[in-house]
């Protein structure tokens, strides 16, 4: 924030005394909104002198500036959401209408940071338009789908999507199917890489690719056993290209749920607002 606030022309950083009441005022009332806070304002406000406010000015200019952008992302998001829905639809209606629906609504707002990128804003709308439009999971499942969005990185999700409907890639393949040049195997982005899938495996979102039969229940196979004299087992690569990896199924439907974009049945361009 520090860079943005010094980028801000001085033309547009108010000077009067107007402006200096205005954000003392503010302070002010906050100090009294919430009672154990009103001290620490009440010290803050005495403590500015005339030179400070300048400062104190451009900090509320930038902290307003900050809650304009987070408003418009979330009605658009809404807007988005909206678009995609068929309202004419009665289960869909009732849906959008229902305390439980409302609720999820409600804990993505409250938890909005974990929206820093345009993809990760992308995978919050999606998340709450096919809530809408269908209920293969339950709600509780949502949230904890929600909770991954702040939780996991970008990287984090482009494993998973390299992962879906390809059971048995191997972390080599996945690597470059992402698109990751080569790199050490004792560099930073290795270790990176290992912990991501030590991550996403311990989230129950991804596993060992296993052969299964019609139940589900993993196939067992022979072991193979190293022969004697060959030495200790090697170490496992960052970037493997012998154990393949494949999604839970909290994986799949993270995937059906995230990063399965409805087309929109309402054009909107916000532009035009």
């Amino acid at each position: 924030m520090s860079d943005e606030i010094e980028g801000v022309e001085e033309s547009k950083i108010p000077e009067s005394g107007k402006v200096s009441k205005v954000s003392r005022g503010a302070l002010t009332a906050v100090g009294g909104a919430v009672p154990f806070a009103g001290g620490i304002f009440s010290a803050i406000v005495g403590a500015w002198s005339e030179h400070e406010q300048g400062k104190v000015n451009r900090f509320f200019e930038q902290w307003v500036r900050m809650l304009e952008d987070e408003l418009k992302e979330k009605e658009e998001t809404i807007i988005e959401i909206m678009g995609r829905l068929d309202l004419q639809d009665q289960a869909i209606s009732e849906r959008v209408e229902s305390r439980s629906y409302r609720s999820l609504i409600k804990k993505t707002f409250r938890e909005w940071s974990c929206a820093e990128s345009e993809d990760k804003r992308e995978y919050i709308r999606n998340i709450l338009a096919n809530a809408a439009n269908c209920q293969v999971s339950s709600d509780d499942v949502l949230r904890m789908f929600i909770d991954w969005i702040d939780i996991y990185s970008e990287m984090h999700f482009q494993v998973i999507g390299a992962i879906y409907n390809s059971d048995g890639i191997t972390r080599g393949q996945i690597w470059r199917k992402i698109g990751k040049g080569r790199v050490r195997e004792d560099s930073a982005d290795a270790d990176l890489y290992k912990l991501l899938f030590r991550d996403l495996s311990t989230g129950g979102i991804i596993r060992q690719h296993k052969d299964r039969d019609y139940f589900g229940n993993v196939i067992p196979q022979k072991t193979q056993r190293r022969p004697k004299g060959s030495g200790p087992k090697p170490p496992v690569s960052a970037f493997d290209d012998n154990e393949g990896y494949e999604l839970t199924a909290l994986g799949r439907q993270f995937v059906h749920y995230a990063m399965t974009d409805l087309p929109m049945r309402i054009e909107f361009n916000a532009s035009s607002k």
